[in-house]
């Protein structure tokens, strides 16, 4: 699979798509504009591995495909020993591993002084030479902050790295909270989510027409939660998370394989 082809409401997002699948970086592939959309049509793309990469994803296709049929061995013993495995580690688990971008609290190792994440934000942007406006609100589980401006792609970084580390920094420098916090960078967490459920939806489509079941790239808690909960009511499929973190994935499973 050197070839994807990416559809989303920008070009933009039709190749972070397109990427998802291939689970490749854009500097390692060529990119086609089949479709620059519109008001009421998608953009399309085509995005494909360069000549000079394909050594490279080859070698990673390969240790993938030999990691799945480890991991469908793994699952059918599962199967046969522990009833209700799957379920286990449906959506209902993720939902207690995270809630969209919280991170995990560890006790042990939080700082005793408490930083105000308004300020910590303020002064992040500031020294990263940001000019954006903080907002921030609360309901009655969570405080939301949005940080809104221009030019905050590096803030953000590839598939939100940057972005997921500023978050785990802000819930471990506010210290213990009754409420959650939940940050928000540019609009990233509406543009990821949109992304992750078109991938799941694919992704789906394909085990649905191929009977196997597809293993996704490794995600945080966030991300995995996201492609459960756009496939919990799909009752063609069913979704595992396996491995440990950072290195924790989802499988997409036909519900009627043997």
């Amino acid at each position: 699979m050197f070839s994807a082809e990416g559809i989303g409401k920008n070009i933009e997002k039709a190749i972070e798509n397109a990427l998802l699948e291939l689970k490749a970086t854009r500097e390692d592939v060529d990119i086609k504009i089949i479709s620059e959309g519109g008001w009421f049509k998608n953009a399309k793309v085509l995005v494909t591995i360069s000549e000079d990469a394909r050594e490279k994803y080859e070698k990673k296709y390969k240790r993938a495909e030999e990691e799945e049929k480890e991991t469908l061995k793994e699952k059918k013993v599962e199967e046969r020993n522990v009833q209700g495995t799957a379920k286990e580690e449906q959506t209902p688990v993720e939902n207690k591993e995270t809630e969209l971008v919280a991170v995990e609290e560890n006790q042990e190792t939080k700082p005793e002084k408490v930083v105000e994440p308004y300020e910590f934000l303020k002064g992040l942007f500031e020294v990263a030479g940001k000019d954006v406006t903080i907002s921030r609100t609360e309901d009655e589980k969570y405080i939301h902050i949005n940080v809104e401006g221009d030019d905050l792609g590096d803030m953000i970084g590839h598939h939100g790295d940057c972005f997921y580390a500023i978050s785990r920094l802000v819930s471990a420098l506010s210290g213990k909270q009754s409420k959650k916090i939940l940050l928000d960078i540019g609009g990233f967490k509406e543009r990821r989510a949109e992304s992750l459920t078109a991938l799941a939806k694919r992704t789906a489509a394909k085990v649905v027409k191929s009977g196997k079941y597809i293993r996704l790239q490794p995600m945080n808690p966030s991300d995995r939660r996201i492609i459960h909960t756009a496939l919990q009511d799909d009752n063609r499929v069913t979704t595992l998370s396996k491995g440990t973190e950072p290195h924790r994935y989802v499988i997409v499973f036909p519900k009627n394989e043997d």
